[in-house]
């Protein structure tokens, strides 16, 4: 099967399953809607970008701990969705992906170096559409802009609801 062909069909199928699992949250399904993949897998889905010739690197702040799935989830979403961006609209870049652990929230954050493309885009492609719906269905918000010395940032911060101590 034809290379584009092969790619074509993981993207439709991709976005079908990033589809069903945004309308799982925004109903409030509490069943796994996942593959699985959090935060803990940011390493590999960075190495993956670099295995596709994109110079990527990976930065985490503060005290890893475990966070709600549905936010576990959204954060490596974004991050995956937002370096698809990065290789697919950038030109040559490098790609900074950050997580900072927060008492009450978690940041994820995708700043680019890149050239994009000639026309200059307003951050309201499908890709960042659904980037934020995802952050905004938990509670969070997404910024996704052009950065003022060249490139393009994608930052969610998303909300870790914290038990008080009786």
């Amino acid at each position: 099967m034809p290379e584009a062909i092969q790619a074509i069909q993981q993207a439709a199928g991709d976005a079908a399953r990033e589809l069903r699992e945004t309308l799982g949250v925004l109903r409030g399904d509490t069943r796994t809607t996942s593959d699985g993949r959090g935060l803990a897998d940011l390493p590999r889905l960075v190495d993956q970008a670099r295995a596709a010739g994109l110079s990527a690197e990976l930065r985490v702040t503060g005290p890893r701990r475990p966070v709600p799935r549905e936010v576990d989830t959204a954060a490596y979403r974004i991050v995956q969705e937002a370096l698809t961006n990065v290789s697919r609209h950038a030109g040559p870049a490098t790609a900074r992906v950050s997580v900072t652990y927060r008492h009450d929230q978690v940041t994820v954050q995708v700043d680019d170096d890149g050239v994009g493309p000639r026309s200059r885009s307003n951050g309201s492609g499908l890709g960042i559409i659904g980037m934020r719906e995802r952050a905004t269905a938990l509670g969070g918000r997404l910024v996704a802009q052009g950065r003022p010395e060249g490139g393009f940032t994608v930052r969610a911060d998303l909300p870790v609801v914290v038990a008080e101590a009786p």
